[in-house]
């Protein structure tokens, strides 16, 4: 049985209650709130596990309960909205969202995306509790000595490669925008900045994919950002 609690967001009772069922079937506990302001009191009563959100609500935009959310709490979100055009999902994305789902969504994608963030926090938890070495298929990065390693061979990264592949894989799951990884990584978000990170990704990619046109670890998301894959 999945223990974990999610709090649905959702003002439209009819897809909030498509969800909820779908959940309920599947085994999650989860509460329920149809506005914003509801959606922060909720989070800070019963600090949620994962938090589906959506963002056209009455009361406030969902960007802004995600803004305020993140001021004190780390809790995975979701975001569900009909909202397609890119700019909405790089403003959730920056806001602190862990990923997108656009409505219509079929209830097999939700769970996928459930499952994806599940894994994320198993793995942010093993990370804590256990030792500071992150593996990921033949990927295995041993962060104390500050070395990664590529089937059991260590890879030769440049300083600003290393980075890169530790941010993704400190979120792996969650989709970073360009503005996240190039200020986490350079400081600033310039467009250069933006420029130069295509330029490094695609070297750290031949160095990591056996493939880098069907890439096995870093997705891209166009227009938006990278997202470091769970290999099962």
């Amino acid at each position: 049985m999945n223990k974990l609690q999610i709090l649905v967001v959702e003002d439209d009772a009819p897809v909030r209650n498509l969800i909820t069922t779908t959940l309920k079937a599947h085994d999650y506990r989860f509460i329920a709130a149809a506005a914003g302001e509801a959606a922060v009191m909720e989070t800070a009563s019963h600090n949620p596990d994962i938090i589906l959100l959506d963002l056209g609500l009455p009361d406030m935009d969902g960007v802004d309960v995600i803004t305020r959310i993140r001021s004190w709490s780390n809790v995975p979100i979701i975001v569900i909205s009909a909202r397609s055009e890119d700019s909405s999902k790089i403003d959730a994305l920056d806001a602190g969202a862990d990923d997108y789902l656009t409505k219509p969504f079929s209830v097999d994608e939700l769970l996928a995306r459930l499952r994806v963030t599940q894994r994320r926090l198993a793995l942010i938890q093993s990370s804590n509790s256990q030792q500071a070495v992150f593996v990921n298929g033949q990927l295995r990065i041993d962060f104390a000595s500050g070395c990664a390693y590529l089937n059991e061979e260590e890879m030769r990264l440049t300083p600003i490669e290393y980075k890169l592949l530790c941010l993704l894989a400190q979120n792996t799951g969650k989709v970073l925008t360009h503005k996240f990884i190039t200020q986490n990584v350079w400081g600033s978000s310039w467009e250069n900045d933006v420029a130069s990170l295509r330029v490094f990704m695609a070297t750290l990619r031949k160095k990591l994919e056996k493939a880098p046109g069907s890439p096995q670890y870093i997705q891209t998301h166009i227009g938006i950002g990278y997202r470091m894959l769970k290999i099962e």
